[in-house]
């Protein structure tokens, strides 16, 4: 059954129908606007029906349903911190199971520390523009989960760790298959190579900033709630260095962010609102008067 029937007769009901990734289907937003319209009225469908969507910002998704709707975000976390702070309240890093079910166990964990460091590390990249990456990329939690799962398999299966493997799988298929400049995927493996290698395995005290900076070695064999805590203990805000970054390369990102602010202050006013009177010109008498106090020519004449 298409969607656009399927919606009609649960309108009559206490429903929650949920159409997901409608910036997918750029065809149907002109019916999904016509549903909404004819169907979404009061008196028309059950007091309890609830329609919701999920899409990514699109420009072809219909206006007048957006501001007809109860609108919630899904911003990603800002800062290095608080990335990981998610990362390690997902799936399935949260899951007692997932992490401590491997066979290699302890390099599994600080292998899998290192994958969602890599990741926020490249989510922070993002928001210094180009000089992070020469192309934005749409990294997602899909690629950090894919990846995980990957660590995982190959550590059970491999008595060996392969470190190879698994940065081919991680950073040239599941990261690097988004990556279309040559600069860029270089810039991905080398910042990869930071997390995925023996050094972080066999060292303690490894440093994950790939440098030796106070805060960030990694943590000895812990649970998922020691994990938690390391990563609370870390700097509220990374210093571009651990980005792998020039210290100046903040002046990029924080102009970037201004100007973004004040875009978006400017895309709230109304395109139809009228601009302000201009002022009246001046006349005769009051030239006049103005002169006389400056001691112009009127003030001579008087």
């Amino acid at each position: 059954m298409h969607v656009a029937d399927s919606v009609p007769p649960a309108t009559a009901i206490a429903a929650l129908p949920p159409l997901q990734n409608c910036h997918l289907a750029k065809s149907f937003m002109a019916t999904l606007e016509l549903l909404c319209e004819s169907l979404l009225a009061e008196g028309r469908c059950h007091s309890s029906f609830r329609l919701w969507l999920t899409s990514y910002p699109s420009p072809e998704f219909p206006i007048s349903v957006l501001e007809n709707s109860i609108k919630m975000t899904n911003e990603p976390p800002k800062g290095l911190r608080a990335g990981l702070l998610r990362t390690y309240a997902s799936d399935p890093f949260c899951s007692a199971d997932f992490l401590e079910g491997c066979v290699n166990d302890a390099p599994f964990r600080r292998l899998l520390l290192g994958l969602a460091f890599f990741h926020s590390v490249l989510q922070e990249r993002r928001k210094y523009g180009p000089i992070g990456f020469n192309i934005p990329y749409e990294f997602n939690e899909n690629d950090l989960r894919i990846s995980c799962r990957q660590l995982r398999m190959f550590l059970d299966e491999y008595p060996d760790i392969p470190y190879d493997t698994l940065a081919y799988t991680a950073g040239e298929c599941n990261y690097g298959g988004k990556v279309t400049d040559g600069h860029d995927r270089h810039t991905l493996m080398t910042l990869l190579s930071t997390y995925y290698n023996p050094a972080l395995v066999s060292t303690a005290g490894y440093s994950l900033a790939g440098t030796p900076a106070n805060g960030y070695a990694a943590p000895e064999h812990t649970n998922h709630k020691g994990y938690l805590e390391y990563i609370s203990s870390l700097p509220l805000s990374a210093a571009p260095a651990v980005l792998g970054l020039h210290d100046n390369a903040d002046i990029a990102k924080d102009l970037q962010e201004s100007q973004l602010l004040l875009d978006s202050l400017l895309l709230t006013q109304s395109s139809s609102s009228t601009p302000a009177p201009a002022a009246p010109e001046p006349t005769a008498a009051a030239a006049a008067v103005v002169e006389a106090q400056e001691g112009g020519p009127a003030g001579t004449a008087a």
